[in-house]
């Protein structure tokens, strides 16, 4: 079977151009990198949702750079066709041009990312121009940004005011002057969504933001249904894992203590 070609920035300007959707899915393990990459997904985010997903934290907010490189070393062996993006965590950009250039160069250099994202626009302009100038693409995030949940009161769907729709819009050109190849869009209604997308030359990748997006971006632990208390209304569930998984634990367990298993058929032997 003939390997499929490397999806690099170019490909997914071209893919908005052609008006091909682009499939986008978090992963933050070796093995679920290489599942992901042969099913076909076009981006793998290792997103810093790793906190709350792999890691036990409430929010975002705790995870580290040296946690994100650590996940992003996992995936990057699997070698995916698919474009690596690496989230810069909170506080590793915020703070002022040369720590978020740094940052960004550890996620490419330590972690093997072949791009960044970040959230924030207009007061990010120095920060995103002179990563991109460091020959680092960066992936931009609009609508609702979950390392500012404290600043927004909660993971609130932005934008249902036209003064705050109006302003989103504005956000997401002002990331394409800035030199952004493409945008994530949080937590927004479809029409701000839809606007932003029709506004902007560069892709737009959805989670929460309906149809029209260029793209679309799910946290795989939700779409594999791992949690049975997390299941908010724009993620569709594609399996029910975590089910699953208990009842192959409980299943395991009842065998050892049933001494049923290990059997003849799980030992070896000698001659």
């Amino acid at each position: 079977m003939t390997r499929r070609a490397k999806v690099t920035v170019q490909t997914l300007l071209e893919m908005k151009r052609r008006g091909e959707r682009i499939a986008m899915l978090t992963a933050y393990d070796y093995v679920t990198a290489l599942i992901e990459d042969r099913a076909g997904v076009d981006v793998i985010l290792v997103g810093d949702s790793v906190g709350m997903a792999v890691l036990g934290y409430e929010t975002t907010i705790p995870v580290t750079i040296e946690e994100i490189v650590h996940h992003l070393r996992a995936v990057a062996r699997a070698r995916p066709r698919a474009m690596l993006v690496g989230d810069l965590p909170f506080m590793s950009y915020q703070a002022g041009v040369a720590d978020a250039v740094r940052s960004a160069g550890r996620l490419v250099k330590e972690g093997g990312a072949e791009a960044v994202k970040l959230e924030g626009s207009k007061r990010m302009e120095p920060v995103i121009r002179a990563i991109v100038d460091a020959a680092i693409p960066v992936m931009g995030h609009v609508g609702l940004t979950p390392q500012s949940v404290h600043q927004l009161g909660g993971y609130r769907v932005q934008g249902k005011e036209p003064r705050d729709a109006d302003r989103l819009v504005d956000d997401a050109k002002l990331l394409e002057q800035y030199g952004c190849f493409a945008v994530v869009v949080e937590g927004t209604p479809w029409q701000v969504a839809k606007r932003i997308t029709e506004a902007i030359a560069i892709p737009t990748i959805g989670i929460g933001a309906g149809v029209h997006c260029d793209g679309q971006v799910l946290v795989v632990n939700d779409l594999l249904g791992m949690s049975e208390e997390f299941a908010p209304r724009f993620v569709k569930r594609y399996a029910e894992m975590g089910q699953q998984m208990g009842a192959a634990f409980e299943a395991y367990i009842e065998d050892v203590k049933a001494g049923r298993f290990p059997d003849l058929d799980h030992s070896y032997s000698s001659d």
